[in-house]
């Protein structure tokens, strides 16, 4: 049976779990010493005087109290520290939206979180079957992941994490390879998707926090810095992206999703960085092979992302 949509609150009090703070408010601390794991690359978490000194705030999005969290360099590091603020496990997170408890992919947390932030966990709710007729070689599905293994439809059954295709269990598959696997299935037949919808909670009958202040009355400083999570290396704080990078990323998202079926503003904002400094097509594709050759992108889509690369640069859209 699947789970209610509140939890029985933990009798034991955890330091990282604050009653009635308002959203919105965040101030750097001395960070704690992260767990020893090891990241998505196969490569140990950076130490610890590496990682940016930084607390966020968060929640679980069909209803909690505040915790904190600290400590992390990538997303799978940062679902384990909601994890354990709240006393679940990490793969119990589907993903993370940014400022909002709703299931809007516009607020989606992907490889850049603002200082400012405030982190909405949604965790796994009802299991459902369904079967889909294949009738053209594009499902019309928008597939995206959450940085740690979990692909999810991003269009449509928006927010559904994919658990099974025809049976095969594609948990811990990226979702490029989810979507192309979905491509590959035959035309003109049917095929069953085992789904997990995001835990909802009943219709917010008040806001989450009384007289809590919009989250643009609750600035401090100037509200200009990020924090990159990367797949390798230590995590960094920097500044917002430009006009430029903005456009870019935007641009070779919406090409990813033409080729591949796939959204991924992080994946699309490494592309831009590392076009960036390259003067022609072929050095673009050498970089970009060294950097992402996993993907094996085709040419002709690495052309059209060099392109889009260079109107952006030259204020073209």
């Amino acid at each position: 049976m699947p789970l209610g949509p509140w939890r029985k609150k933990n009798k034991s009090t955890k330091e990282h779990l604050v009653d009635n703070e308002e959203v919105g408010g965040h101030h750097a601390a001395g960070g704690s010493a992260a767990k020893s794991t090891v990241n998505g690359a196969g490569l140990p978490p950076p130490p610890a005087n590496l990682r940016p000194k930084l607390v966020f705030h968060t929640q679980l999005a069909h209803g909690s109290p505040t915790g904190r969290i600290e400590g992390f360099s990538n997303v799978k590091e940062l679902y384990e520290k909601i994890a354990d603020a709240f006393n679940i496990k990490p793969l119990e997170i589907l993903f993370c939206t940014l400022n909002t408890h709703k299931i809007d992919m516009e607020k989606l947390l992907g490889g850049q979180i603002g200082l400012e932030d405030f982190i909405f966990a949604h965790i796994r709710g009802i299991k459902k079957e369904v079967e889909v007729f294949k009738s053209e070689d594009a499902l019309g599905l928008t597939i995206t992941d959450n940085g740690a293994g979990f692909a999810f439809i991003k269009v449509i059954s928006v927010g559904d994490h994919i658990e099974c295709v025809n049976g095969r269990n594609v948990v811990g598959t990226r979702h490029y390879e989810v979507a192309r696997m979905l491509k590959e299935l035959p035309r003109d037949q049917t095929f069953t998707l085992k789904l997990v919808e995001p835990m909802k909670a009943f219709e917010m009958l008040e806001p989450r926090s009384k007289g809590a202040k919009p989250a643009s009355e609750n600035k401090l400083g100037t509200g200009r810095g990020t924090l990159r999570l990367r797949a390798k290396g230590p995590a960094t704080v920097e500044e917002l992206p430009t006009e430029f990078e903005e456009k870019a990323v935007k641009k070779v998202d919406d090409l990813l999703e033409s080729y591949m079926g796939i959204r991924d503003m992080e994946l699309a904002a490494t592309m831009v960085e590392v076009g960036r400094d390259k003067k022609n097509p072929d050095e673009f594709a050498m970089a970009l092979d060294e950097a992402l050759g996993d993907f094996a992108f085709p040419d002709e889509f690495v052309f059209d992302v060099w392109g889009a690369i260079g109107d952006a640069r030259q204020g073209r859209f």
